[in-house]
């Protein structure tokens, strides 16, 4: 088996490929990828980017030059439910892009037109990995719900608060639904797993500088624990 992981910090990317054997490296799309073995898994390893299109064009790549059979992507997002603190985990049920607007044509917020789904679900093998990762990580609570992504940076507390209520979404960021558009296409399975940095709606945050370290080690745990199993 042949798994694509997509981090969103370089500084993620850069622990789990200390700690791989590293085959080769391909530079594709200003992205480099580090294909080799990790804890006795073929991987592939990249950073993507900021936004939906780096992150669909490197799942893309993943998919076409090197074959990957299941992708992992984690990341950090801002917490849409009041029971959510930062330094907590949101792995994605399913993802929603919610900054795709074809209303005026009766289509629902969100909805991509002439698509045969309205959100993309993520493989429930790996979203229990996940959770089972999770529950072995102290300090950080595990939820398990809808994430939904934009090319929007939000700080506006009312427009998450509505984000959060129309599409009963747990988390809010920039990448993770087009990481499932393009698997969807592909039909290749995947999950998208989020560290809360910061919750609008109860009005709590932590400091970037403290938050970084732990989003990235939590991070690294979870992939290796869902590594070790899959």
């Amino acid at each position: 088996m042949k798994i694509g992981i997509i981090g969103a910090m370089s500084e993620e990317v850069e622990k789990l490929k200390n700690e791989m054997v590293v085959e080769e490296k391909v530079d594709r799309a200003n992205m480099t990828f580090y294909h080799g073995e990790l804890l006795g898994k073929e991987v592939v390893i990249v950073t993507c980017g900021i936004g939906k299109v780096n992150a669909a064009v490197c799942t893309q790549i993943l998919i076409d030059r090197f074959g990957v059979e299941k992708i992992i992507n984690v990341g950090v997002a801002g917490g849409l439910n009041k029971d959510i603190y930062p330094g907590d985990i949101v792995v994605a049920e399913n993802l929603v892009q919610h900054d795709v607007d074809d209303t005026v044509f009766g289509y629902p917020l969100g909805q991509i037109p002439r698509m045969d789904t309205f959100d993309f679900q993520c493989d429930e093998e790996l979203v229990e990995k996940a959770r089972n990762a999770i529950d072995k990580i102290e300090d950080a609570n595990g939820f398990v719900g809808r994430v939904v992504s934009g090319d929007q940076f939000i700080s506006e507390t009312e427009k998450l608060k509505f984000l959060g209520e129309h599409f009963n979404a747990y988390a809010c960021e920039m990448e993770g639904a087009s990481i499932g558009q393009v698997c969807y296409l592909n039909s290749v399975p995947f999950v998208v797993i989020r560290s809360i940095s910061d919750n609008a709606i109860n009005g709590s945050h932590v400091d970037y500088e403290k938050f970084s370290p732990l989003a990235i080690k939590n991070s690294v745990a979870i992939l290796k624990d869902m590594l070790s199993v899959l």
